[in-house]
């Protein structure tokens, strides 16, 4: 870039996502104590045909999905995001086009609309692979719902960790309460005065 040339605020759509960035850096770092010089290495995303599409409602179905990115292009394949262990969606989709231009219009038109009253958000992906439709979460959905600590109706409420930590707090003060009522009742504990 020329000194004192405009800088331009748009962004490539083609771009590397951060975390894949982040990821191959680290990959290199740790890799360059073992081996050689590398070769340059091939941008993966440079003609990537599939979409990772994030932030979509649990009770987005597919038809909708198909239905909002067919106006970018002819879509290849549909992927949706599956809950491990419940197999029902949780929340993201790979959709595959045929050329890597309408992965392209796909993000510059589609990613950041509303799909489901939710603002969709779209990555271009290196390319679906078995296995990678599941959450990875501990409780099967994706890893960003566990610990959600408001309420968010179109992701199932709050995340499943803390419902389980507030049903785990509500059982121990139930139990406390029991307790203390068996306690009363053999008069062993001291009756609340009035």
């Amino acid at each position: 870039m020329r000194p004192g040339a405009p800088r331009s605020t748009v962004d490539r759509l083609d771009r590397p996502s951060a975390y894949y960035q982040s990821r191959n850096k680290r990959r290199r770092d740790r890799d360059d104590d073992h081996e050689a010089p590398p070769e340059p290495a091939v941008d993966p995303l440079a003609n990537a045909t599939t979409l990772y599409v994030g932030n979509l409602s649990f009770f987005t179905s597919e038809e909708q999905i198909y239905e909002l990115f067919s106006k970018c292009g002819e879509i290849k394949r549909l992927v949706m995001g599956l809950d491990r262990f419940q197999k029902t969606p949780c929340g993201f989709c790979f959709v595959e086009y045929y050329t890597h231009q309408d992965a392209l219009d796909c993000m510059k038109y589609i990613g950041g609309t509303k799909l489901d009253e939710r603002i969709i958000r779209t990555d271009l992906d290196p390319g679906f692979e078995e296995g990678r439709q599941y959450g990875r979460g501990k409780s099967g959905g994706q890893v960003r719902d566990e610990y959600r600590e408001d309420y968010d109706e179109g992701r199932g409420g709050v995340g499943r960790a803390i419902q389980a930590e507030r049903l785990r707090d509500y059982d121990e003060e139930a139990e406390a309460i029991a307790v203390l009522a068996s306690q009363l009742l053999d008069g062993i504990a001291p009756s609340p005065k009035s």
